[in-house]
């Protein structure tokens, strides 16, 4: 008899037999229930099924001789690790029939296979049942199944009586019984009386109408697509004829087609996966028939298709939702990366470019070889993206590719390096950091000492020196001139506080000191050094006649107290 068991202990660090055996046999059960819910008991599809869902059970019993299986809203788990996860709660799935009537954990044992038949009757009686009809654990309580426990949580139930009263449920019954006394001493309350019935169009009460309302409602919303592309795939699996699966990889391409067209990434992306799943799993597979299945993908991610795709999507009044856009993204092969890349940049919709730049972020993460390629790809706006996203991604291997760039790319090239290797900080990307103080963009060089200084690398202490003392700072403009003496600040400490003391306070020739801006400059930098030398130097020039050091000064020793 099927019975309530204490809670599980701890999961096990690693599980005592690899996860996949448990992952095929849950696969293969929601094939036998999905089979059990469309064809007949008498269709080979629905032996088939029932007999490879049989089948899965037996890799596991040379292990173990018990399966816990613990059960979520959305996923069964075995051994802290999930073995089914479904999308979302949604009433189709195994997970959440489950665990809305209040079962958390499955026991399974050996002799579990022949009880299968008896199980899938119920999960198809509780998918059709109205809400007054017997629940999930009032059908596996009759069952009394052998070789399955199952533990539960009790689910609060309006108006209901809890099952461990007693005397509660003594008084209910004795109330039921005198009632029943009292309608039978009436004598004429034996006789139907039709003033008892609603006489109007509409005699359902508010549950009853409320239930119409809610199976309407889900009725609708249901994905029939996706159990099209289902039954498809399990014609596939199951019959091994080549003449039929040749016709079912005819269909899918037409399928594929028809759903880009109308806009239906979900079941799209739902079809590529399904195919890739197929075209692994599926015993006796021709190697043309895996062929066929895998180039619905790569077709897919191919420049021209992907290209038409995104332009389509890009001059439609609708914008697909960010969920469904992703999970198509996500079924693309890496190179549909140089293809999305390429077209971030050129998309109208500014809400579509958010999205795809989402989806893009999601690709480079599981596709980092792709995108450290990419960084030298011959198109520039490629070559662009992908720096700044490999900058985002702080990707070490992308240091050699980007000092490739800083070296050989136009500007914009090598600010985009600049800019990449400033945010992956590793010790390699330092020091081509390092070499573009010395370029010959302007914005390339202050981007690469800001970087030089925001990671404070004092190995560039030297070269940032040589420029501050240099006479091509002098000519530069006040941004570049404040960047570089900030990072000398940041990097020299107590050691440079005399050669900016000098630039501060100093008198050259015929008592000329040098211009405003290069002594305000010093002042920050001196605050940046923060040490009391360099609070001395700033304090002799805290009465300056100059506006603009003065301010500098004083911003500065503010800094520094701080």
């Amino acid at each position: 008899m099927s019975a309530v068991l204490a809670a599980h202990p701890a999961s096990r660090a690693e599980p005592p037999f690899p996860t996949v055996l448990v992952e095929e046999m849950l696969r293969q059960l929601v094939k036998a229930v999905r089979a059990h819910q469309l064809y007949l008991p008498n269709n080979p599809m629905h032996a088939r099924a029932v007999d490879m869902a049989r089948a899965a059970f037996a890799p596991i019993w040379q292990h173990t001789d018990r399966l816990v299986l613990h059960v979520g809203e959305t996923d069964l788990s075995w051994e802290g690790r999930p073995v089914l996860t479904e999308a979302e709660k949604a009433g189709d799935g195994l997970p959440w029939l489950l665990y809305k009537d209040g079962v958390r954990e499955l026991h399974i044992g050996p002799g579990f296979e022949d009880e299968l038949c008896a199980f899938l009757d119920i999960v198809q009686r509780v998918r059709r049942a109205a809400p007054e009809e017997d629940d999930l654990l009032t059908l596996l309580w009759e069952s009394d199944f052998a070789a399955l426990r199952y533990r539960h949580v009790e689910l609060p139930v309006e108006g209901a009586t809890p099952l461990g009263d007693p005397a509660a449920q003594a008084a209910q019954s004795a109330g039921t019984w005198a009632a029943d006394e009292e309608r039978s001493d009436g004598g004429a309350q034996s006789i139907v009386n039709l003033d008892e019935f609603d006489s109007t169009l509409y005699f359902l009460d508010e549950s009853e109408v409320a239930y119409v309302r809610d199976e309407l409602a889900r009725e609708y919303a249901s994905d029939l697509r996706q159990n099209v592309l289902a039954i498809l795939f399990d014609i596939f699996e199951r019959q091994g004829e080549s003449a039929t699966r040749d016709e079912v990889c005819g269909i899918l391409d037409g399928l594929m087609l028809h759903l880009l067209s109308a806009g239906e990434l979900r079941a799209v992306a739902y079809l590529l996966r399904e195919a890739l799943g197929v075209s692994g799993n599926t015993d006796g597979l021709q190697p043309e028939h895996g062929a066929r299945l895998s180039a619905l993908s790569e077709r897919l991610s191919g420049a021209e298709a992907l290209s038409q795709l995104l332009q389509a999507l890009d001059e439609s009044a609708d914008v697909p939702p960010r969920d469904e856009l992703a999970e198509l993204f996500g079924q693309l092969r890496p190179s549909a990366l140089r293809t999305t890349l390429a077209w971030v940049g050129r998309l109208q919709n500014a809400l579509l470019r958010s999205l795809l730049e989402a989806a893009v972020d999601r690709m480079v993460a599981s596709n980092t070889a792709e995108l450290v390629r990419l960084i030298g790809d011959s198109d520039r706006a490629v070559a662009l993206a992908a720096a700044r996203r490999a900058g985002a991604l702080k990707s070490p291997a992308a240091v050699p590719p980007l000092t490739k760039l800083l070296t050989e790319g136009d500007a914009p090239s090598r600010l985009a390096a600049v800019q990449a290797l400033g945010e992956i900080a590793s010790a390699g990307a330092l020091q081509s950091l390092e070499r573009a103080v010395d370029d010959a963009e302007r914005d390339v060089r202050v981007a690469a000492v800001r970087g030089i200084a925001q990671r404070s690398y004092r190995p560039a202490l030297a070269r940032v020196e040589a420029v501050v003392k240099g006479k091509s700072l002098r000519d530069a403009d006040l941004t570049e001139r404040m960047a570089f003496f900030e990072a000398y600040g940041a990097l020299c400490g107590d050691g440079g506080v005399a050669l900016l003391d000098g630039f501060l306070n100093g008198k050259g020739f015929l008592g000329r000191r040098e211009d405003s801006e290069l002594r305000a400059c010093a002042a920050v930098a001196l605050g940046r050094v923060g040490t009391p030398h360099a609070q001395e130097a700033l304090q002799r020039a805290a009465a300056d006649k100059e506006v603009v050091v003065r301010s500098a000064v004083n911003r500065a020793l503010r800094g520094s107290a701080a």
